[in-house]
């Protein structure tokens, strides 16, 4: 018998079924097998995934906005963002889109500073970091 190591385990689905379907997100729930050999539930939202901005103005400050955010019931301050409005979408395009949506702001160069995974406890959504930069206001 092989013994188990702490965070070796990769779980087994033995079963999944799609209990929403909504504009945004879906939410499954997954059968897996855990390293004690039970079977357990897990609760998965699958998004499309989204892009973030991390836009340097002339002086090197890193721009922000204020966002309204329903789930925590109050504004937040954070980096330019949003979702990936389909599956496929080129997520550089969608990071253009939305530096100029939310700030009235354009860069002349991009880079990807990093893909993370917003809360893989849970969720599938993989965000985009971007670095924009050489930036200018567009009308």
């Amino acid at each position: 018998m092989t013994e188990y190591v702490p965070g070796t385990h990769v779980f087994e689905t033995v079963s999944s079924e799609t209990l929403y379907q909504g504009a945004i997100l879906a939410l499954r729930r997954d059968k897996v097998v855990m390293p004690d050999g039970r079977v357990a539930d897990r609760e998965v939202v699958e998004h499309h995934g989204a892009v973030a901005v991390a836009a340097i103005d002339e002086l090197d400050r890193l721009v922000l906005i204020r966002q309204y955010r329903h789930p925590v019931g109050h504004r937040l301050l954070e980096l330019p963002a949003g979702l990936l409005d389909e599956p496929g979408e080129d997520p550089l395009d969608a990071a253009k889109r939305e530096l100029t949506e939310e700030t009235g702001l354009a860069a002349a160069k991009w880079s990807v500073l990093v893909d993370i995974a917003s809360s893989p406890g849970f969720s599938d959504e993989g965000v985009r970091v971007y670095l924009a930069e050489d930036l200018r206001e567009v009308g």
